[in-house]
């Protein structure tokens, strides 16, 4: 990917590398590596508490794991779960916390043989992120440690049998041909009234939203974080608010139209049956329909205790938001007020409403998403969680884009009360951009193709040379490349930051929808500085260009084998910046858009650069005076207050290849 910076990793890097990725392999039952194995047995916690720089933490983690009530094995982890998160907080500060990075490696190696793999694998992703031990370190793609997660039950039971019946059959014949590798088409859920399963099951979408979660942790301390979490709660709303917004483009091609909201009082008018099951078998929860989310009244398992008046809280946790943006302030424990409507304001609601480590009072306004997520999961009958209740399943679920409207309505209210800019905020002056250019967008569905081996168990010898595989393949969305050139005058020599956003023309019954209505529904498809000089300019750009976007994730495959080559003097391993191995999938840049051509609108901004030391991920955040969604985080009152110079629309139609067997080949009926 263009003006991603890489290095070229050591040998000390390179054995960290292949040694946190024997961890993730096959998580889900017990490791075959000698030395994993012989340290999971010698490792000590009791007595050997120097290895950490803050004993306290391990030995709380060694009280938890102890307790009756510790997670076992083969129960299924939720980091929406209070006691799980709890569980996995002290396992990562177990890690995160090692002196050195041997007994980092040695305390996962123990972990991973002994503690609940959902929770392991959270724990240890987190872990190996912000811990300084091991920096730069590339995770493999979460859905092939949990292949289960993000293909169907059907896809995992046609591995199983491929298994157990083809693979103990014809073994030893495939092994002498060297074909080791099966193929299972994986085809989307479609029902009656959700069509856009190609969207809301793809894969790269869902793990973006997981490894969001693992890079900015929402009950991870700032004194952990890898990365400066001074705007944490404007990320999250600017992230949630990004998938929100692409997810209605996506409506659009299907002429779909506003996302609904979701009624509590009324009975569900989205039923929801996921066809995913957990290893240990159990389906995930389904959501039926015309059914009321109030079982507030009903008696709960023990281990959903937590959860009980589950309706009672969200509406109370809500009520208190409400109100505290209505009153203008909020309160600490203290009794101190905050004022909600400060240049610091925005981030304080956003701490509040994702309950992070720093909201201003968690037990009065409480962890709203929590309760919501299990509320609207559906999961209190089942004891086991919902797709709501994982990052990496999440965005399966329809009722998932209602959620996340409801906590940006919050945030919008906000920024109402604020108010719209005003002109001197917008313009920059002596600036004007004066007309766009637009290759042809082209979408298409093409194959890829995922390795699931992970979603069965293997023998030793399997194990050890990782001779047996199993794939599953699937059409998804992608776009041809494409170029575009934006003509700006200057009357000076500037640095210049330069914003994309992609958004809607006309709603789904084909009547324009005016930007004072339509801003908080763009998508930001680039951001960079560039150079004006002073007179014409001509600013070129691909859509492979940017760092908002990254291809296909490594597979572990591949990354194994490029550190084994490295390791034996082959081709020398580049280490590329973590933080842009996990953004959001290149291929999701556009909306399907339709055969004859769906009008969309490209949204140019340019605003003066000012470089910033508090950036997120990555050095894109450069925009230090502004927040990440600027312009299009206010209202706008009057359009011709708004439409400064320096801002520039442009209608383009997004075309789409169509596959004539194109529904045959994606959708599984149910």
């Amino acid at each position: 990917m263009s003006g991603v910076q890489y290095k070229v990793a050591d040998k000390v890097f390179l054995e960290k590398q292949k040694d946190i990725l024997r961890l993730f392999q096959h998580v889900q039952q017990p490791t075959y590596y000698k030395d994993l194995i012989e340290f999971a047995k010698t490792f000590k916690f009791e007595g050997h508490w120097d290895q950490w720089s803050k004993p306290e933490y391990v030995k709380e983690f060694w009280q938890y794991y102890q307790e009756e009530d510790f997670l076992k094995q083969d129960e299924i982890f939720s980091v929406f779960h209070p006691m799980h998160l709890k569980y996995a907080i002290a396992l990562f500060r177990v890690f995160y916390y090692a002196k050195d990075f041997v007994t980092f490696y040695k305390s996962a190696a123990w972990a991973r043989q002994h503690v609940n793999p959902g929770m392991f694998v959270y724990a240890l992703s987190v872990a190996v992120i912000h811990c300084k031990h091991t920096e730069e370190i590339i995770l493999p793609p979460i859905y092939e440690i949990f292949p289960q997660y993000f293909f169907t039950s059907e896809v995992i039971t046609k591995a199983k049998q491929y298994k157990q019946h083809y693979w103990g059959t014809y073994k030893h014949e495939v092994e002498h041909k060297d074909k080791s590798g099966y193929t299972i088409p994986a085809e989307y859920t479609k029902y009656e009234e959700e069509w856009m399963t190609y969207f809301t099951e793809d894969i790269g979408m869902n793990a973006y939203y997981y490894y969001k979660s693992v890079f900015m942790p929402f009950w991870l301390e700032q004194e952990c974080n890898k990365f400066d979490a001074t705007r944490r709660g404007e990320w999250f709303h600017y992230s949630h608010n990004k998938i929100l917004a692409r997810y209605y483009l996506e409506r659009l091609s299907n002429g779909k139209g506003k996302i609904p909201t979701v009624d509590y009082e009324e009975p569900t008018k989205f039923e929801y049956h996921p066809a995913l099951a957990y290893f240990n078998g159990k389906p995930f929860p389904a959501r039926p329909k015309n059914v009321k989310l109030d079982f507030d009244g009903e008696e709960m398992h023990h281990s959903f205790k937590e959860f009980s008046h589950c309706l009672t809280k969200v509406e109370d946790y809500e009520r208190r938001i409400r109100d505290a943006l209505d009153l203008g302030w909020v309160y600490t424990p203290e009794g101190k007020m905050i004022n909600c409507y400060t240049n610091e304001g925005f981030e304080t609601l956003g701490k509040l409403v994702e309950c992070d480590p720093e909201s201003p009072h968690a037990r009065f306004y409480g962890n709203l998403q929590v309760f919501l997520r299990h509320l609207l999961g559906f999961s209190h009958h089942t004891l086991t969680p919902s797709v709501l209740e994982h990052y990496e399943t999440s965005l399966r679920d329809p009722m998932f884009y209602q959620f996340a409207k409801k906590m940006m309505h919050f945030f919008h209210t906000h920024q109402h009360h604020m108010g719209p800019y005003e002109k001197h905020h917008l313009l920059m002056q002596g600036i004007k951009v004066e007309d766009m250019h637009v290759d042809q967008l082209v979408t298409f569905f093409d194959q890829c193709f995922t390795n699931i081996s992970n979603a069965v168990t293997v023998d030793e010898k399997e194990f050890a040379q990782n001779s047996f595989e199993v794939y599953a393949r699937q059409f998804r969305l992608n776009h041809k490349p494409y170029n575009y050139k934006i003509h700006v005058s200057s009357d000076k020599s500037v640095d210049a930051l330069v914003k994309v956003f992609i958004g809607p023309k006309y709603d789904e019954f084909g009547h324009e929808i005016e930007m004072k209505h339509n801003y908080m529904n763009f998508f930001e498809l680039d951001r960079f500085k560039y150079t004006l000089k002073s007179g014409k300019n001509v600013i070129e750009r691909n859509s492979h260009e940017n760092k908002f976007f990254n291809q296909e994730h490594l597979t572990f495959k591949t990354l194994f084998n490029q550190v084994h080559k490295a390791l034996n003097g082959g081709e020398t391993f580049k280490i590329q910046y973590p933080a842009e191995c996990y953004n959001f999938p290149q291929r999701m840049m556009l909306p399907r858009g339709d055969v004859s051509g769906k009008t969309f609108q490209f949204f140019v901004v340019v605003t003066k650069y000012e470089s910033s030391t508090s950036d997120v991920f990555s050095d894109w955040v450069v925009d230090s005076h502004h927040s990440m969604s600027y312009p299009l985080d206010r209202p706008i009152k009057f359009e011709e207050e708004f439409w400064v110079p320096n801002f520039f629309a442009k209608d383009v139609k997004i075309y789409h290849e169509k596959h004539h067997d194109e529904e045959k080949l994606m959708y599984k009926q149910h």
